[in-house]
């Protein structure tokens, strides 16, 4: 891979270091932006950043453990609305496509989160978890067939989005349109757009999720016809707040589900066979007692790549934190991939070690109302893909660097030679 473009440092009235709120920040090279997250984590309070354009909207930065663990158990104080990426979302576009829970606050998400949770029952989940092996088997089996290349386009790759496929019972004649308008409505969140892409490609992702919901909005219609033991025939038949779901609500449920849900587990599994390869003393200690270390060899793993850079916040009410008093109004960043490299919680941060313990990462949300709904699952799938990979395809491993997406939001891989 080509190193990325060298950007000028820019400086910041303050913080006298590079600018979080230029997208030349995110095109470093990620070495360079975990450096810049240290030495702002030595400040004696968070740093304020000022986009150039758009909303130009001031923003802090959170980049402690402490600070980000603390945010994100306070959403009284640190609201997720009216949107927690950059930039937030569109009015028009939340009455277009519905209001995703993430950007949620207080009964509303409650509420919601609560219906849904109730739509994975004991015995869906239970099932789910049996399926998830077998789900494994057969697709590094396909791999065994189709040989090494890109992991990003082999069959294992497709692990969390089959997985999530079978929960909520979507139909295996859908799946192959639903996954490329996945990674369409995906491509270009958090990434910087520039001449006529500007145009052209919001347009095709928003296109892509537009089409997707009229999909799952078909399947919706046909399960309250002839309801299915799976998520899906649950979901239609919930209620919330005395009403059932709108056709917007399950609409932005399913784009949460499988964009956030697919991506972030993609993501985690192919930096998780980066780390594999390129620290051969970790993965011999885990072959070696496969089930003694699989939970610490995935926590490890989404603590040292953390999917999730950052989530956005708004402050609703005056509060100090971190050494500054935030006023209701301001905009603040959740930094997940500063937190997980915090020296003061982690010893040797930027190591891989699968016996690290404690981990008090912050790799699915950093606790509170709005800790990932999926991150048992996603667990799970990790453990038996891993599993998988490592028994039957000997010496499975890299031959390339990955190919990284520039990316604000999350350490999202476009592409990964890779060899058994």
């Amino acid at each position: 891979m080509n190193a990325p473009t060298q950007v000028p440092v820019v400086r910041v009235r303050g913080t006298a270091g590079a600018d979080l709120a230029d997208p030349a920040f995110w095109r470093l090279p990620r070495s360079e932006r975990l450096a810049e997250f240290a030495r702002l984590r030595e400040l004696d309070a968070p740093a304020r950043f000022t986009p150039r354009t758009g909303s130009r909207t001031p923003f802090y930065a959170l980049v402690k453990h402490a600070d980000v663990r603390a945010a994100s158990r306070q959403p009284q104080v640190f609201a997720s609305a009216p949107g927690v990426t950059t930039p937030e979302p569109a009015a028009w576009a939340k009455a277009l496509f519905g209001n995703s829970m993430v950007n949620m606050d207080g009964a509303e998400h409650a509420g919601l989160r609560r219906t849904i949770s109730r739509a994975f029952t004991p015995r869906l989940l239970a099932a789910a978890e049996e399926n998830i092996g077998a789900v494994a088997r057969r697709l590094v089996d396909e791999l065994i067939t189709e040989g090494p290349g890109d992991f990003m386009r082999s069959a294992p790759a497709r692990m969390p989005f089959e997985v999530i496929c079978d929960l909520m019972g979507v139909p295996a004649r859908h799946r192959a349109r639903i996954a490329a308008r996945v990674d369409q409505a995906s491509e270009y969140v958090g990434v910087q757009r520039r001449g006529r892409a500007r145009i052209r490609v919001p347009g095709r992702g928003l296109r892509s999720l537009a089409r997707m919901q009229l999909e799952m909005a078909g399947i919706a219609r046909e399960r309250r016809r002839v309801p299915q033991d799976d998520v899906i025939s649950a979901l239609v038949r919930a209620d919330v707040g005395g009403q059932s779901l709108s056709s917007r609500q399950l609409g932005a449920f399913f784009s949460l589900l499988l964009v956030a849900g697919v991506e972030t587990t993609r993501n985690a599994i192919a930096h998780g066979l980066v780390l594999l390869s390129a620290h051969p003393e970790q993965r011999a200690l885990l072959e070696s007692d496969f089930d003694r270390h699989a939970d610490g060899a995935v926590d490890e793993i989404v603590r040292h790549s953390t999917p999730i850079i950052q989530f956005r916040r708004t402050v609703a009410a005056e509060h100090t934190l971190g050494g500054h008093t935030f006023l209701p109004g301001e905009k603040v960043l959740l930094l997940y991939a500063s937190a997980n490299r915090d020296a003061s919680v982690f010893d040797d941060p930027a190591a891989f070690d699968i016996t690290r313990s404690p981990n008090p990462h912050l790799g699915y949300g950093g606790g509170g109302p709005h800790h990932c709904l999926g991150a048992h699952l996603a667990k799970l799938e990790m453990k038996a893909l891993f599993r998988e990979m490592l028994t039957r395809l000997g010496g499975v491993r890299t031959s390339g660097e990955p190919g990284l997406v520039h990316s604000n939001f999350d350490n999202r891989v476009r592409s990964l030679p890779f060899t058994f």
